[in-house]
């Protein structure tokens, strides 16, 4: 048994990778006990799993009574003869992944088109049509009877029906083909009657008119905007009129502070309570089953087992589902708890129910917390003290809102002291150009220059659109470094995670200009799609990246969050598959909505029923 730290455990995934070796191991709750293997990571050894279960089982079944008498602390200095049971176990596993053949294909004498004979196959004219019209007969027989029972009334027209058909079949077939022609003209003729209509008075004028909107302007010169200015100078932009209120939002917060994620909750009551009241016993009709009914649920002083908690688990499952986690990942949660809790000794008035939310609240929790946290003004510090731009790069799909987030994470960073640099990096959609311009005049209007010693907080570098994405950004943090900006924030074309193309542009940008952060905008509206999307982002910059060491996405902004209630669960799906942080949250409108995930308030939503 080896005695090491465990890494953190992420939903049931109990294997870990240090360089050339490949750990796995398994926890036994009710002992205390960790059972660990290792193997060379080149390897892919399939009987590892069975492995480890086997020498658990073994090792316990062999020990149980010294570990139930002293203890597994107890039992730290003394010996175990396993070693001739654990060969034994290990050379079953081999034998057993040996003896497992692969499945062959089912030759063609085995299937069933081999047992037809050529008779059954041939068909002559007229037996097929028979078949039909007795099938016919059937449904209908079955159909009439159905109706007659339901409806007696329709089983005069269903007699009806079946008369004109018996009339049918007694006439020869030139009959029936001129009794159809003279019904076919009938209703040609009825048909003709009801087109008829008298022509209008007045024609309509040919040609189409324009339409002209009440709040709208006919001159297309004035709704012009390509004259772009010159990264940025004001000289050549207009100044824009707009209520500064309505772009900052709330009066009364504190300059350049990121506020905490809220969430108000009230305390619910736990779905099952044991209230011990010995003055008021409750009786039912059943004599005790008022007392039995209140203690069902209840474990006492024993471990838990896999057949308690599926139930549980069952709805756990659905309600994180329908909370917005991807359903991959809610099982994957639920399967880490189960093993968690598996043959823990619970106490006496202890719900399972109560006991496995618990379990999923810390999962959740600590799946919200990652390892690493990134402090983005601590870095753009320590940038200016090496004299050089911090440059942070978003990406994300169509729509999510990087440009919109962009600029309020300007706003927040020049509140701050740092003036940024916007790099107009999405040179295909069109308008993206004229956003971020938009964007950059009412920032320079609520902090303009005299307010900063003269000193430009926030300026634009662009170069129009249809040119290549990663030299603009090149440009624009050599620009920013001669002109001491302190912050680039490099904005990119929305795409989708399955545009092979786009996606190597995306990752020869990351590549060649090395930004200090790579944030992935997503919206918190996203289900399942956000498994998807992370992965095959992260894959592409992996794949395409010219670097031993490629550069993967370092952090998450979750925008829309706002417009989702308590559904979510799109933070605990990306913050699971990439184990990064959520840096920013975007809850609205205004360039003050802008804040920092507090992660028991997303699991109080999670877990609200």
């Amino acid at each position: 048994i080896l005695t090491a730290p465990l890494p953190q455990e992420r939903g049931g995934n109990n294997s870990f990778t240090h360089e050339a070796l490949t750990l796995k191991y398994k926890l036994d709750n009710q002992f205390e006990l960790v059972f660990v293997v290792g193997f060379q990571k080149i390897l892919t050894l399939t009987y590892v799993d069975k492995l480890i279960d086997d020498v658990h089982k073994e090792f316990r079944d062999k020990y149980r009574n010294e570990f139930q008498q002293k203890g597994a602390l107890g039992l730290l200095n003394g010996t175990f003869d396993f070693k001739d049971d654990f060969m034994r176990l290990l050379r079953d596993a081999e034998e057993s992944s040996k003896v497992r053949a692969p499945t062959v294909m089912k030759t063609f004498e085995q299937s069933l088109k081999s047992q037809k004979t050529v008779k059954c196959m041939i068909e002559t004219r007229g037996e097929k049509p028979k078949e039909k019209v007795k099938n016919k007969k059937n449904k209908g027989s079955k159909k009439d009877g159905t109706e007659a029972v339901a409806v007696p009334s329709k089983a005069s027209a269903a007699d009806k029906q079946l008369s004109a058909a018996g009339e049918k079949e007694e006439l020869t077939k030139d009959e029936i083909l001129q009794k159809n022609r003279e019904e076919f003209f009938r209703r040609h003729m009825k048909a003709g009657e009801k087109s008829r209509s008298p022509k209008p008075d007045a024609q309509k004028e040919k040609g189409k008119k324009p339409r002209v909107w009440d709040l709208g302007n006919s001159n297309a010169k004035v709704l012009d905007y390509s004259n772009s200015a010159t990264n940025g100078s004001a000289e050549s932009c207009p100044v824009e009129e707009f209520d500064p209120d309505m772009a900052l939002g709330d009066k009364n917060r504190e300059p350049g502070r990121l506020y905490d994620l809220e969430y108000e909750s009230e305390d619910e009551a736990e779905e099952e309570k044991v209230v011990q009241n010995p003055s008021k016993p409750s009786v039912k009709k059943g004599g005790l089953g008022g007392m039995f009914g209140m203690l069902k649920g209840l474990v006492g002083s024993k471990s838990l087992t896999r057949d308690d908690m599926d139930p549980v688990l069952e709805k756990m499952k659905d309600h994180l589902i329908a909370k917005n986690v991807a359903a991959e990942i809610a099982v994957q949660l639920c399967e880490s708890v189960a093993k968690k809790l598996e043959g823990k000794v619970m106490g006496t008035f202890t719900t399972v129910t109560s006991t496995v939310k618990q379990a999923l609240q810390e999962a959740l929790v600590q799946i919200l917390q990652p390892q690493r946290r990134v402090d983005v003004l601590r870095d753009v510090m320590d940038a200016q003290r090496h004299r050089r731009p911090y440059v942070v790069t978003f990406c994300g799909v169509n729509g999510v809102g990087k440009s919109t987030n962009l600029a309020k994470i300007s706003f927040w960073l020049i509140e701050n002291g740092f003036s940024v640099l916007i790099a107009a990096c999405d040179t295909f959609r069109a308008g993206a150009v004229e956003q971020l311009r938009t964007h950059t005049r009412r920032l320079n209007a609520l902090h303009p220059p005299e307010s900063h010693g003269g000193r430009t907080m926030v300026q634009l570098y662009e170069k129009g659109y249809g040119k290549d994405a990663a030299g603009i950004a090149m440009e624009a943090i050599s620009y920013a470094r001669n002109q001491g900006f302190d912050v680039v924030l490099v904005d990119t074309a929305g795409r989708m995670q399955d545009n092979a193309p786009l996606m190597t542009a995306l990752a020869k940008l990351i590549a060649v200009n090395a930004p200090d952060l790579v944030l992935f905008v997503g919206e918190a509206l996203v289900g399942n799609e956000a498994v998807d999307q992370l992965v095959k982002f992260n894959k592409a910059l992996a794949d395409h990246s010219m670097a031993q060491t490629p550069r993967l996405i370092d952090g998450i902004v979750l925008t829309k969050f706002d417009t989702i209630d308590d559904k979510v669960g799109a933070a605990i799906s990306m913050t699971y598959i990439t184990s990064k942080p959520i840096v920013f949250v975007g809850t609205g409108q205004t360039y003050c909505d802008l804040r920092s995930l507090n992660a028991k308030a997303v699991v109080a939503a999670l877990m609200k029923a």
